[in-house]
């Protein structure tokens, strides 16, 4: 069946200007147009653009949806398989704060108790969930299952003070990348406060630390690009700054990288 651009956009529930929008930057084009000059979509158009729809609603930007679906590798049921996933993993994020939401009404009108740390089950049950699918594969072959579910463990456990502190924590560690990357100097003081901020940041969900890990986990942030990407933010190369700061700190040698 072949659509028009009302038409499908009424299907799909977006507007006609967001498909001619994708249209123009090259993200769906449509089959053809007809004598009049109208867009015409077909079978393979309607499933790309839910495709399209299911990266957005995972919080992706569209130059990185036009990367994944023009792939020549893209494989179209492998990534609904891993959208699944991850709506269920939502899900299951939602069923948490539901509970927790109503757990913290029964304590409020005195009708149960409520530990301390179950107040933030949910919360840091979506940050496990949300490492394990962005980063898990990775940290996995390159730590092991035992150290991962370890470390997910201590974040689960974390009492509410921990858990404020850990946040709190994660956040000094950007801004003093952020400062340190402006000095230029990864073996100055201000990027060797940051390495070691990063140490203190690590030891919340570390099993145990070890320089050697320390120095490879920074390496990871530079061949990753979405470990790149977190750190950058700080600034311009946070990634690569961050890691030379850290083999400063550690006194290990640099690893065979991708760059």
């Amino acid at each position: 069946m072949e659509y028009t651009v009302q038409k499908l956009a009424r299907m799909a529930g977006v507007s006609t200007r967001t498909l001619r929008y994708y249209d123009e930057i090259g993200l769906l084009e449509p089959a053809r147009k007809n004598s009049s000059g109208y867009r015409i979509y077909g079978r393979e158009e309607v499933d790309k653009l839910q495709q399209i729809l299911f990266y957005r609603e995972l919080g992706l930007d569209l130059d990185s949806i036009q990367k994944i679906i023009s792939n020549p590798s893209f494989d179209g049921p492998a990534a609904l398989r891993m959208h699944r996933e991850k709506l269920l993993a939502r899900r299951r994020q939602l069923d948490l704060l539901i509970t927790n939401v109503e757990s913290t009404i029964s304590a409020a009108e005195g009708k149960s108790t409520m530990a301390d740390n179950e107040k933030f089950k949910g919360f840091k049950q979506k940050l496990v969930e949300d490492n394990e699918q962005q980063y898990g594969a990775e940290i996995r072959g390159k730590y092991g299952d035992d150290t991962v579910d370890e470390s997910n463990a201590k974040m689960l456990n974390m009492s509410e003070e921990k858990y404020e502190e850990f946040k709190s924590l994660e956040q000094k560690v950007l801004d003093a990348l952020a400062e340190a990357c402006g000095t230029g100097d990864p073996s100055g003081e201000l990027a060797q406060k940051t390495a070691d901020l990063h140490k203190e940041w690590l030891s919340f969900t570390w099993p145990a630390y070890s320089k050697e890990a320390h120095a490879g986990l920074a390496q990871m942030y530079v061949d990753d690009e979405r470990f790149a990407a977190y750190y950058d933010k700080a600034c311009e190369g946070g990634a690569r700054f961050l890691r030379d700061a850290i083999l400063v700190y550690t006194g290990v040698e640099p690893e065979n990288s991708f760059e």
